[in-house]
């Protein structure tokens, strides 16, 4: 029987790649076709996403698949939450791409509150405050450039875009426009009140779409240009929401946290949590494969060590600075991770010593600091999920690129107290082509797909 490949076009803050993927002797499959850089760029003093070089990247990611005798038939886009383009009625691009760190939010969320309080936005959304969702963006909009949403006809999320240009057909999807604060997470569907309240343009706001559901085939001119054609699919597109799917266990009793960038530590909830308590926890409730929430922190991670990295220009790779952590073991310093100081610093690392009030402290002893700070989050953050949850969590699934790091793991065992699973570490990519195969009859359950990860991939069970 010929293979059938299935690809995933994962797209992060700092890079991308396409991961073509395939079932063998009952297990997936995985094979990395094309990797390229992301990343904001400071466009007249706004932090923007080069949307053009990315879509650039994505057909030369399919045309290198066929270059090596894989041609896909399924393609699936994901990519972070938040961030959008407006398309006027003629189908054009209006505007730029402005990155969710940029500081056009700043004082936004008081010109939101004018209109609904946050409680109210809180229980109508289910969605955790961050100044960057898209609720607040759009008010900045409103007040900064109102010709560009008065110009619009739909807003686009990224994988949204993408799809669009793929295809020509503009669809949203779901479990990405949950990022946004505005569905109602009663209904599931947009909260056209709230933002008639709020003075958005309704008419921007398209049907939404589920993870597996078709989006369409190339358009024509581009078939001829990549030289084959394929169906794109609608993964889970937020990626935290593929990530969680390829979580490998059907157990309700483990907490996971999807690890990289951010950091997003949770639970697969039914139903919505959206309380008072759970407000003031700061949880969030966002959307899932199958309407699955994913009820969750965000937590500020691995952003942190990132930025550390990049500021001793490239002097260190990522497992030399776990390696100086792991010698200086710890320190007296610690910092909240999700203070707004360290959100976009000109200086992470003079952030963390002017936070410690320490301008004297080594690099050892800030990378110290980060991880012990960390894994103190992670381990207060899964008490605070079984409090409000009422689950008895018995063990922790780090899945992710930051299942990698072995004494971040280490510690958070031994802070958690619960056994740590680490792996797989590219969950993202599994998740989104478990939706593909879900949507196309591969799978016929997300058990059944979770169990075929278990089979497929390493995980490496880190014990107290």
């Amino acid at each position: 029987m010929e293979k059938v490949y299935y690809l995933a076009i994962d797209i992060g803050a700092s890079s991308g790649r396409h991961i073509l993927s395939w079932i063998e002797d009952g297990k997936m499959m995985f094979e990395e076709v094309y990797r390229f850089p992301n990343g904001l760029t400071d466009k007249n003093g706004t932090f923007c996403w080069d949307h053009k070089a990315l879509f650039e990247h994505v057909k030369a990611g399919i045309r290198k698949c066929g270059e090596l005798g894989r041609k896909p038939s399924y393609l699936g886009i994901d990519t972070w939450g938040v961030d959008f383009l407006l398309i006027d009625k003629e189908g054009k691009i209006i505007g730029d791409s402005v990155g969710y760190r940029d500081s056009r939010t700043q004082g936004m969320d008081d010109e939101v509150y004018k209109i609904i309080p946050e409680k109210e936005l809180y229980a109508r959304t289910g969605i955790q405050k961050q100044i960057y969702n898209t609720v607040y963006q759009l008010m900045a909009l409103k007040q900064q450039h109102p010709e560009q949403l008065e110009a619009a006809e739909h807003l686009l999320l990224m994988p949204d875009f993408l799809n669009y240009m793929l295809t020509g057909k503009i669809e949203s999807e779901y479990t990405n426009a949950s990022t946004t604060q505005l569905l109602n997470i009663e209904t599931n569907d947009w909260d056209r009140e709230l933002i008639t309240m709020l003075g958005y343009p309704e008419k921007i706001f398209g049907k939404l779409s589920m993870p597996g559901e078709t989006v369409g085939n190339l358009l024509p001119a581009l078939r001829e240009e990549i030289g084959f054609d394929l169906t794109v699919v609608h993964p889970a597109s937020h990626d935290t929401a593929s990530a969680v799917l390829a979580v490998p266990t059907n157990s309700d009793n483990i907490i996971y946290l999807s690890s990289g960038t951010w950091s997003l530590m949770g639970v697969e909830s039914l139903k919505a949590i959206h309380d008072e308590l759970s407000q003031k926890m700061n949880f969030t409730n966002e959307g899932g494969y199958a309407h699955r929430y994913r009820y969750l922190k965000n937590i500020m991670g691995l952003w942190i060590i990132q930025s550390i990295r990049k500021e001793c220009g490239g002097a260190y790779d990522f497992n030399a600075l776990c390696k100086m952590a792991e010698d200086e073991r710890d320190t007296k310093y610690r910092i909240n991770v999700n203070d707004g100081s360290f959100l976009m610093p000109k200086n992470m690392t003079e952030a963390i010593r002017t936070y410690c009030n320490a301008p004297d402290m080594t690099l050892g002893e800030v990378l110290g600091c980060v991880y012990n700070s960390l894994s103190e989050c992670y381990a207060e953050t899964i008490k605070e999920i079984s409090e409000i949850s009422g689950k008895k969590i018995e063990a922790l699934h780090i899945i992710g690129g930051g299942s990698k790091d072995s004494f971040l793991n280490e510690l958070t065992a031994n802070k958690a107290g619960i056994p740590v699973y680490a792996g797989p570490t590219e969950a993202t990519a599994i998740g989104n082509i478990l939706s593909l195969m879900l949507g196309t009859g591969v799978f016929g359950s997300i058990e059944e797909a979770r169990m075929c990860v278990k089979r497929s991939f390493d995980v490496k069970k880190i014990t107290v």
